[in-house]
């Protein structure tokens, strides 16, 4: 199963990478298979420092920023008790883990971890339709190369519609992030 969440990670020099990442998990959330591209930060981050912290969260409009690398602020971090990493203090879980093998063969690496220590930072509020919509909308956004305009389109009205119906301010607040995010990439008018 993958869970998407964001993955924290740290340089050798001390600094902080915040991605979105979809790891592959067991049922006891133990293991984590990430598989990032060998161009990213992440992946140089984890083959350097092999560990990093990966959170479960109920904020949609901070897996956005996370997504589209825009930020508002950078979220309040606070020190891994087992790991040189970061957690995100308005996650709502988060997963201390090392680095266990890496397949760097294909351009997208895969990297097998195993969980050190887990941290409830505080109650999974839940989710709704509008951040489920959101969640998959961000996901095309990260993808507007592989995403034809018509089918970029259609998602995008099917998101305004369950969002004008169900979401709470920072839903809307998402969905704003990225109608910007597309205009300022040219794929909307």
């Amino acid at each position: 199963m993958i869970i998407e969440g964001i993955c924290t990670t740290t340089s050798p020099d001390g600094a902080v990478n915040i991605a979105p990442m979809g790891p592959v998990v067991d049922e006891s959330l133990s293991t984590f298979l990430f598989r990032p591209f060998q161009t990213s930060t992440t992946f140089r981050n984890l083959k350097t420092t092999r560990c990093g912290v990966f959170h479960v969260t109920d904020d949609v409009d901070l897996l956005v920023q996370a997504a589209l690398g825009e930020w508002d602020r950078t979220p309040e971090l606070f020190p891994a008790k087992h790991v040189a990493g970061n957690l995100i203090a308005q996650a709502c879980r988060a997963y201390e883990f090392e680095v266990t093998a890496i397949d760097d063969s294909q351009d997208r690496a895969e990297i097998q971890t195993r969980l050190i220590h887990a941290t409830r930072i505080r109650d999974f509020w839940g989710w709704n339709r509008a951040k489920h919509a959101v969640l998959e909308l961000t996901i095309l956004a990260t993808r507007l190369h592989l995403t034809p305009p018509d089918v970029l389109r259609a998602q995008l009205a099917q998101c305004e519609t369950i969002v004008d119906k169900t979401a709470g301010p920072a839903e809307q607040t998402a969905l704003q992030r990225i109608k910007t995010f597309l205009r300022c990439a040219g794929r909307l008018d």
